[in-house]
């Protein structure tokens, strides 16, 4: 299963819809979509992972990346999963603390102001 990726500008934040698997394999090309975006200067994110089928810890490193390079710029990042067993990852992890998660991209927008 490849990663599929499509981003959009709502308000002053970008929306990155992730379907697929983000593994070992696949991350890097979402590790380099949240580079350009932060790069051109897009530092309010929402991640929709509500097409993600697989999560690995290569992903989870991504997305925490992805969180520290906004930060840098003031910015944030929230994530928008229902999911259950995409959730439980983020809980055994802990990562439900660092993580705004929403579940919808509305709520997620919301959240960033």
């Amino acid at each position: 299963m490849d990663l599929t990726l499509s981003t959009r500008t709502e308000g002053d934040a970008t929306v990155v819809e992730v379907g697929g698997e983000i593994d070992v394999y696949t991350a890097p090309k979402l590790r380099e979509q949240i580079i350009d975006l932060v790069t051109a200067g897009s530092y309010k994110l929402v991640v929709d992972m509500e097409k993600v089928e697989f999560l690995d810890s290569t992903g989870l490193g991504v997305l925490v990346g992805g969180l520290k390079r906004v930060r840098a710029h003031d910015g944030a990042l929230a994530l928008v999963c229902t999911q259950d067993r995409i959730l439980k990852i983020f809980k055994i992890t802990g990562l439900t603390k660092v993580f705004p998660i929403h579940n919808s991209v509305a709520d997620a927008l919301a959240s960033l102001g």
